[in-house]
């Protein structure tokens, strides 16, 4: 299979993490996607305060996405990672041992805490391990997170037929194995003492107004995937009014992920420059929302009728494939290459909070907007607008040369060896 030779091509620290991605994301669906109905079904908590709970997480995790990544910076990625996953652990069990707001509220933060430790670092160490191969080590890591996000919920509605604290523990416990697996396994490489205090090095990445405007361009990329969380079940639910709708959405992407991204990468990385694919994709991803106009607002629901809800979830994930890896790419290009957790940080808070505002506005336009104007295409096209304004935004930073270049790698040279390393604090 392409994929696993292709990994053995990487180092084994870009393989484990590959896997650690894997697991994270199965560990984080089987339990997140279900704790709304837990604390309101189970624990009988009112709407609001789920909200508080939930809200909580979200804040904590890109709140604090730029500390995380200067931690990665300071302390080395390796180190950071294993907090991260060890931190989680801890989140997922108090979530299973629990039924108190304080606690509840705790394992919520820490949660997101988590998420804000390992995620930049992880980026760091992919993208310091992988050399040249960047663009090839990323796509590999969509592969890897877009087959956990299948598997965690389904692997999380079997564990429910026991209860919620049977995929509290589960998920508690893929973790747990993840911060073993890492400590034993993945490699420590050598951390320089900072030459800079840490608010320096925020100064010099906030100050670097290439970068900001390349992340400001983004928005639109991460606004346009979270509707697979929004938009789009609603869409497919509607329109054929079957259950299961939801998930072969999820089900159709990660089978693309599994036979296309590897190749699209590849095909790419050779083949004109990094800020035109990422716009390439910013469009096709914005154009994944024209087909489900066509059973928008429809009064009879049919199971044929989820053939353009899916078509246009195929075209979102085709557009975040084409797009995804050359951003992660191009981040560490902006700036010195020990800020790089620091880049990724900030880039990732930047997005978490344009999701979070793309998402509001959406589910605005879902139930005010179209329900009392009846304009059920509005959604559609603010996603289609939002998304090709992205796209325009990228295409003219390309244009300007604001964006770094990459060279593209040989394909005759050797594969990059293992090469453990000391890790200083």
């Amino acid at each position: 299979m392409k994929i696993l030779s292709s990994m053995r091509g990487f180092p084994l620290a870009v393989r484990l993490l590959l896997v650690n991605q894997l697991g994270v994301n199965t560990g984080f669906y089987l339990l997140i996607p279900y704790l709304a109905t837990h604390l309101t079904d189970d624990l009988g908590l009112s709407a609001a305060v789920v909200g508080i709970v939930l809200g909580l997480r979200n804040l904590s995790q890109q709140g604090l996405f730029l500390i995380g990544g200067s931690a990665a910076d300071r302390l080395g990625a390796r180190g950071v990672i294993i907090a991260g996953c060890a931190v989680r652990t801890l989140g997922f069990v108090l979530f299973a041992l629990g039924d108190s707001l304080p606690l509840l509220i705790t394992a919520s933060i820490l949660s997101g805490l988590a998420g804000a430790l390992f995620n930049p670092a992880v980026r760091t160490y992919v993208a310091q391990e992988a050399g040249d191969r960047k663009a090839e080590a990323f796509a590999l890591f969509n592969v890897f997170a877009t087959t956990g996000a299948l598997l965690g919920p389904l692997l999380g509605s079997l564990l429910l037929l026991v209860d919620f604290r049977a995929a509290a523990v589960t998920a508690a416990g893929v973790f747990a194995a993840l911060t073993l697996a890492q400590l034993l396994v993945l490699p420590a490489r050598e951390t320089r003492a900072p030459e800079t205090r840490m608010l320096g090095d925020w100064r010099e990445v906030m100050g670097n107004r290439r970068f900001l405007a390349f992340s400001l361009a983004m928005v639109g990329m991460y606004g346009l995937e979270s509707q697979l969380y929004l938009l789009l079940p609603r869409a497919a639910t509607d329109a054929s009014d079957w259950g299961g709708s939801v998930s072969l959405l999820f089900l159709a992407g990660t089978i693309a992920n599994l036979l296309f991204q590897l190749r699209i990468t590849r095909a790419l990385k050779a083949r004109g420059s990094r800020g035109c694919w990422i716009a390439t994709g910013l469009s096709v991803m914005s154009l994944g929302f024209l087909p489900p106009i066509l059973v928008a607002g429809t009064s009879t629901a049919h199971p044929l009728r989820l053939l353009p809800v899916l078509a246009g979830a195929l075209l979102l994930h085709l557009g975040v494939m084409i797009a995804s890896p050359f951003v992660m790419e191009l981040i560490p290009a902006f700036g010195r290459a020990n800020l790089t957790g620091t880049f990724y940080g900030l880039f990732y808070a930047i997005s978490g909070v344009a999701a979070a505002v793309g998402s509001a506005a959406i589910g605005w336009s879902m139930d005010t907007a179209a329900r009392h104007t009846g304009l059920a295409w509005l959604p559609y096209v603010c996603c289609l607008a939002f998304g090709l304004f992205s796209a325009g935004a990228v295409a003219y930073l390309q244009r300007r040369r604001a964006l770094p270049a990459v060279e593209a790698p040989d394909p005759t040279a050797p594969a990059l060896p293992d090469r453990p390393r000391s890790e200083t604090r």
